[in-house]
C-alpha cells in the first residue's frame, strides 16, 4: 500500500485557499480513481482506491496544517508502512504559482505541515508533491498569502497544475519517484530558470519574520 496525503486545513472556509492545492489535489485524484467512499480514522479523512496493481489510501488530515504529522504518522505506524510509502502534496511559496516539482525526500524549507510530518515520523525520505503558490504580495504576511483564495490570473494555472500532476502521481505509486521525478519534473533550459526563482524566492524568504510562519493555521 501506498499512503497518498494531501496537506491543507479542514473546513469550508480554507477549501479554496492556497495552503489547500494538497488537498485539492487528493480531491482531483479520488474523482480520477472513482473514490468516494471517505471515512475519519486517526484525525484524517481517508479513502482507500487502486493505482494499477498498487491499493492506495488517500489522506486529507483533519488536525489543520501545523499538526499535520499528528494524522499521517499514526496511519503509516496503523498499516506497517515505512516512510518510503508515503507521497505527500502540498503548496510551496518558493516556486512561482501553478508550477510543479517532484522530490524524492528533502528538509521542510519552512513549510509547517512538513515540519509536523518531520518531527512525527522521524524521516524525510516520503515523496513530495510540490505544487507553487507565489510570493506574498508586498504588504501581505506570510499568513495572510497562505489562507487568501488564489486570484483571477493564478486560478486556472493551478487547475493545469493539478490535472498535470494526476498521472504524474500515479507514475510515482506504480514506477517511483525517480522515473516520476524524470517523466514530469521541468526539463533543463525551464528547471534551470525555475530554480533560480526558488533561489531568488528563498533569499526574500529569509527575510521574513520566523513567528509569521508559524502563525495561525498557516
Amino acid at each position: 500500500m501506498k499512503i497518498i496525503a494531501g496537506l491543507g486545513n479542514p473546513g469550508a472556509e480554507y477549501a479554496r485557499t492556497k495552503h489547500n492545492v494538497g488537498f485539492m489535489l487528493v480531491d482531483a485524484l479520488a474523482e480520477r480513481l472513482g473514490v468516494d467512499a471517505w471515512r475519519e480514522k486517526f484525525n484524517a479523512l481517508t479513502a482507500e482506491g487502486r493505482i494499477g496493481a498498487q491499493k492506495v489510501l488517500l489522506v486529507k488530515p483533519l488536525t489543520y496544517m501545523n499538526e499535520s504529522g499528528r494524522a499521517v504518522g499514526p496511519l503509516l505506524d496503523w498499516y506497517k508502512l515505512a516512510p518510503e510509502d508515503l507521497i505527500v502534496a502540498h503548496d510551496d511559496m518558493d516556486i512561482a504559482a501553478g508550477t510543479i516539482r517532484l522530490r524524492r525526500k528533502g528538509s521542510a524549507g519552512g513549510h509547517n505541515g512538513i515540519k509536523s510530518l518531520l518531527a512525527h515520523i522521524g524521516s524525510e525520505d516520503f515523496s513530495r508533491v510540490r505544487i507553487g503558490i507565489g510570493r506574498p504580495l508586498p504588504g501581505w504576511t506570510v499568513v495572510k498569502h497562505v489562507l487568501a483564495p488564489f486570484p483571477a490570473d493564478d486560478a486556472p494555472k493551478i487547475q493545469e497544475a493539478i490535472s498535470y500532476l494526476l498521472p504524474a502521481v500515479e507514475c510515482i505509486v506504480t514506477d517511483g519517484i525517480d522515473m516520476a521525478m524524470n517523466r514530469y519534473n521541468p526539463r533543463r533550459k525551464k528547471a534551470a530558470k525555475q530554480e533560480a526563482q526558488e533561489r531568488e524566492s528563498a533569499e526574500k524568504s529569509s527575510a521574513v519574520p520566523q513567528a509569521e510562519r508559524q502563525e495561525g493555521e498557516a
